[in-house]
């Protein structure tokens, strides 16, 4: 597993938190629990702290540092899509970060807001609780609905569950362990 010490901090993972193998947790890192940590995803808290809430998925390719002597937050259950980039800002509970969507220094993701792919949250920007944010730079688009709710609501248990299956089901294998497809002419 690849997990890292830096000046003598170590990580801290929670209960029932799945972690892929390629993943990389570096440092000040504090991950609750029931997370899922994707493939290729890199947590570097080398120069300031990382704190990761219950439930919260962090998909696959994400990158999350913080500033020195700061921090980076994310809430509880909030999805961070894949190849996003968080750097040294506060992201709050049930929030959804679309895949490579940019969240810059000293911003802000209020409760359930949605930042859409590729958007751009600039520093110190603040997207309040509740809006759908998309573009570069982000700006509002709407309100999220009930409907968006039970969507993520379902989306966010699916990785929950992932979390759980993955520590018991997924095993890394030998390239001869792969069947071959037969070939035909």
């Amino acid at each position: 597993m690849p997990f890292y010490s830096v000046n003598n901090i170590k990580p801290v993972v929670g209960e029932n938190t799945w972690i892929a193998p390629s993943a990389e947790i570096i440092g000040d890192v504090r991950i609750g629990n029931n997370c899922y940590i994707g493939f290729s995803a890199v947590l570097r808290g080398d120069y300031g702290t990382i704190i990761i809430g219950d439930g919260s998925a962090i998909e696959e390719g994400v990158i999350i540092h913080a500033r020195p002597l700061d921090k980076t937050e994310i809430g509880r259950h909030v999805t961070v899509g894949h190849m996003a980039m968080i750097h040294n800002a506060v992201i709050r509970d049930y929030a959804v970060i679309g895949m490579q969507a940019m969240i810059s220094d000293f911003s802000e993701v209020g409760e359930w807001a949605i930042v859409a792919e590729k958007s751009l949250v600039k520093r110190k920007q603040v997207v309040p609780p509740g809006k759908i944010y998309a573009g570069a730079p982000a700006m509002e688009k709407g309100d999220v609905t009930e409907r968006h709710r039970f969507e993520w609501e379902m989306g966010k248990k699916v990785y929950s569950d992932l979390a759980g299956r993955y520590s018991h089901e997924v095993r890394e294998i030998n390239e001869e362990d792969i069947p071959r497809s037969g070939t035909s002419s």
